[in-house]
């Protein structure tokens, strides 16, 4: 008896595109790269704005860019490695 062999397909997530939308659209363009990091961000978002009257704002949302660059980059590194031990 031999083992089945299983195939899962995952799509790699694009850095650029990751980094745009988290800097265009803050928590809500993280979902696209890492969902626990999109939930950090808008509490995160939410304390931040409230305290500084939204000006705090400037600043968290170029992090969501470079959070959702790493997150993308991580997740393509991640699927690569996977495939190289499986192959």
């Amino acid at each position: 008896m031999s083992n089945p062999q299983v195939i899962i397909v995952q799509s790699v997530k694009n850095p650029g595109t990751a980094a745009l939308l988290g800097c265009v659209a803050g928590p809500l363009g993280l979902l696209y790269s890492t969902t626990e990091g999109a939930i950090v961000m808008f509490i995160v978002n939410f304390i931040v704005g409230i305290c500084t009257l939204g000006f705090g704002l400037l600043l968290t949302w170029p992090i969501c860019g470079i959070w959702g660059y790493k997150a993308a980059k991580a997740h393509n590194e991640k699927l690569l490695a996977s495939a190289r031990q499986s192959g």
